[in-house]
């Protein structure tokens, strides 16, 4: 019987986890269907004019539909240690709590960048960047992220959150909301230069939102990740490349 009720109560979360995402993506897609007029379009259209804090609003809704799938790995195995007793539904609930307050911290910064960006004039109403340099030098700085030792160290905690959480369990909500606070640091740390590629797809672009979100969660997993990295980092470096060296020649 105890056990029917933690397999009940962990399908409950996954519900709410997965309505979450969906209702992410859903208030995202009006928003955009909405612009110029929408909140959404207001936003981006008046960047340099809107406050901080109601960009971060935008910016917290964009990383909870793009960085809560690729957390999908982690919570599962969480969830799996259940089966031996060592974690309950609740202490998941926690886990996905600490993961978020990183990402919405980091929102916040997101926001600012955009804010300070368009005052200068650099972001088109979109969010998409006016500056070729800009764009060359997100581009060069992403690229060589993804060749860096400090992504690769941030990577390989991702891809095995069994053994993250073998050598940082403990029981109860407080250390549960702990863990998740600091694979949210770690995936920050390993997403920050992709997500900052938003001013290059535009911070209102489905397709950019969509494709970021796919490499994101694929990057994640061991077997297909390790080939994506490396190679996704060289294409963004070329892309720089050729960028400025076409606008230099131009």
């Amino acid at each position: 019987m105890t056990g029917q009720v933690s397999l009940t109560r962990q399908g409950a979360l996954w519900l709410g986890f997965f309505a979450l995402i969906l209702l992410a993506w859903a208030a995202i897609f009006v928003q955009v269907a909405q612009a110029p007029v929408g909140i959404w379009g207001v936003l981006c259209t008046s960047a340099a004019g809107a406050g901080v804090f109601e960009l971060w609003g935008m910016w917290a809704l964009m990383v909870a539909a793009m960085m809560l799938p690729t957390f999908v790995p982690a919570l599962r195995t969480f969830l799996n240690m259940g089966v031996a007793g060592a974690t309950r539904p609740v202490e998941a609930g926690a886990l996905v709590a600490g993961y978020a307050l990183i990402w919405v911290i980091g929102a916040g910064l997101g926001a600012w960048a955009q804010w300070a960006l368009a005052r200068v004039g650099m972001l088109a109403p979109d969010g998409s960047s006016l500056s070729v340099w800009l764009t060359v030098a997100l581009l060069l700085a992403a690229g060589l992220y993804q060749l860096s030792i400090l992504k690769a160290a941030c990577l390989a905690k991702c891809r095995m959150p069994l053994t993250y959480f073998m050598g940082r369990w403990a029981p109860g909500m407080r250390r549960a909301f702990v863990m998740g606070a600091e694979l949210g640091a770690i995936c920050f740390g390993c997403c920050w230069a992709l997500m900052a590629l938003a001013f290059v797809g535009g911070t209102m672009s489905l397709l950019w939102m969509g494709l970021a979100t796919l490499f994101m969660v694929l990057e994640k997993l061991p077997q297909i990740g390790r080939p994506l990295t490396r190679p996704a980092g060289y294409a963004l470096i070329g892309a720089g490349a050729v960028l400025a060296l076409r606008t230099v020649l131009t």
